[in-house]
């Protein structure tokens, strides 16, 4: 479409059904890249992925809006569900749950979120999924309620 210019910045956020600890540390750069790939197939760019071992997050680049959010999600889950599945990585059936967190950024945040999203390891050190992602809701003063958060189980630290 001629005359049409956009560049939309958010950070995906969403969980392994269950929170299972299911995404091992030596397939976290297979389930990276292969997201990467379902992004890009849609025209769109990964500024930064990191997946811990029971939720990951993606810092996306917008540039083209022929294809919603909620799309997008729903093929990342539905592809990379799918590939994991296939691959047989562990015994049972991989699923993320449902539900996802967006967030907008301004160009200017984009190297600070890209950090961010990078340090995951060394940030849930010191702070759990449930508090980063409480965190995350009320920086942008997102009014929630706890039953509609992903799954967080009784006698999680920090719940």
């Amino acid at each position: 479409m001629a005359n049409v210019y956009s560049q939309v910045y958010i950070q995906l956020i969403f969980a392994v059904k269950g929170r299972s600890n299911l995404i091992r540390n030596d397939r976290r750069e297979d389930v990276q890249k292969y997201i990467t790939g379902i992004i890009q197939n849609k025209g769109q760019k990964v500024l930064a992925i990191y997946s811990n071992p029971d939720h990951i997050h993606i810092l996306v680049g917008l540039n083209k809006f022929d294809v919603s959010i909620s799309e997008l999600v729903r093929d990342i889950k539905a592809s990379s569900s799918k590939m994991i599945n296939e691959e047989c990585w562990f015994l049972g059936k991989f699923h993320w749950q449902e539900g996802y967190g967006v967030f907008s950024y301004s160009k200017s945040q984009i190297d600070q979120v890209a950090k961010y999203v990078l340090n995951q390891e060394a940030h849930h050190k010191k702070q759990t999924f449930r508090q980063e992602y409480v965190e995350i809701l009320e920086k942008f003063e997102i009014d929630f309620k706890n039953e509609y958060l992903f799954e967080f189980y009784e006698g999680e630290e920090g719940n």
